[in-house]
């Protein structure tokens, strides 16, 4: 079979993202449909372990190495990727919608000259062709998306397409050597806050909004947090008055989210937030106003104090963990 999909792997610090391992995994199955073989190219200095890859199906990976290219480089990245595209002839290419993938799936649609779906949260095969489906107007509409350049990238929300046991397959490596790229800029650092899971790949969130009043009621949630696994999130509001970092926003100008639970605390449920979130498999709504929008889409709603709730909680499930 011929290797006409490629799914491009972020790593960072040598190790493979969690998103890209599941838009591998969605490549895979597709690819079926095509009977076509999936390779997977991943671009940095060094990756600690390829067979995360094998667990998904993907046999074939091509590492294309370079040291100065530890960390991402939108310039770098984009040169080599397009160089081995035109070079191997693919005509699919999915990406994580990840910071990486927003980034790097426009610069690649441009160099390549071929069309490009978003944030896709849903694909389906009619007539062998992909039908794409993405959210469009702040989450209020879904848009079905058909390409057809010769080759296609497809860009793919995270926690949305799940992931399955499959039987592992070993991973053959080809490294190709780029020490010869003349970088016209490098990334010598990225600093991520200490500790803290990130919402964008968090199987559970806790977010607050508004309704904690102070950013010292934050405590509350961190607190519910710590006892889930969970990741801390936050309203746009909330980031705006300085109480959270913009790292935690959740929403249309923050990060968009697919968690199994997402848990909204005080948030009222402005459009641009549900956005960002209403993807997520479970929803729990916490808010004293009965009538807030938030409510419209949550799976299970508490119409009460969030001071007097997420203590109460809280303690439940240390006792049910104990």
């Amino acid at each position: 079979m011929e290797n006409k999909f490629l799914v491009v792997i972020e790593q960072r610090n040598g190790v493979i993202k969690k998103s890209s391992i599941e838009a591998a995994y969605k490549a895979k199955q597709v690819s079926a449909s095509f009977n076509y073989n999936v390779e997977a190219v991943v671009v940095g200095a060094n990756v600690d372990d390829f067979s995360v890859l094998g667990k998904v199906g993907i046999e074939n990976v091509t590492f294309i190495k370079n040291t100065e290219l530890d960390n991402y480089s939108s310039s770098a990245y984009t040169k080599l990727l397009t160089e081995y595209v035109n070079t191997k002839g693919f005509e699919y290419i999915f990406i994580s919608n990840s910071s990486f993938g927003k980034d790097l799936a426009p610069r690649l649609s441009a160099k390549l000259n071929c069309g490009l779906v978003m944030d896709c949260i849903s694909l389906s095969i009619e007539s062998d062709t992909i039908i794409a489906t993405r959210p469009i107007f702040a989450g209020k509409l879904l848009m079905q998306q058909k390409l057809t350049s010769k080759i296609k990238i497809y860009n793919l929300r995270p926690n949305v397409f799940g992931m399955v046991e499959c039987p592992e397959v070993a991973v053959s490596v080809t490294a190709i050597d780029a020490s010869d790229l003349n970088l016209s800029s490098k990334t010598v650092e990225v600093k991520k806050a200490g500790g803290k899971l990130d919402v964008a790949e968090a199987d559970i969130i806790v977010s607050g909004g508004r309704g904690l009043k102070a950013a010292e009621s934050f405590n509350l949630i961190e607190n519910l947090a710590a006892e889930l696994g969970a990741a801390v999130g936050a309203s746009r509001a909330v980031v705006d008055a300085g109480w959270r970092p913009h790292g935690e926003q959740v929403g249309q100008t923050g990060k968009t989210v697919s968690p199994n639970l997402y848990f909204a605390v005080g948030i009222s449920g402005a459009i641009q937030h549900i956005a960002g979130m209403r993807s997520s498999k479970y929803i729990v709504a916490i808010n004293k106003d009965k009538d807030a929008p938030i409510f419209q889409i949550a799976d299970y709603g508490i119409v009460a104090d969030a001071f007097e709730i997420l203590p109460a909680l809280t303690a439940e499930i240390k006792k049910i963990k104990q």
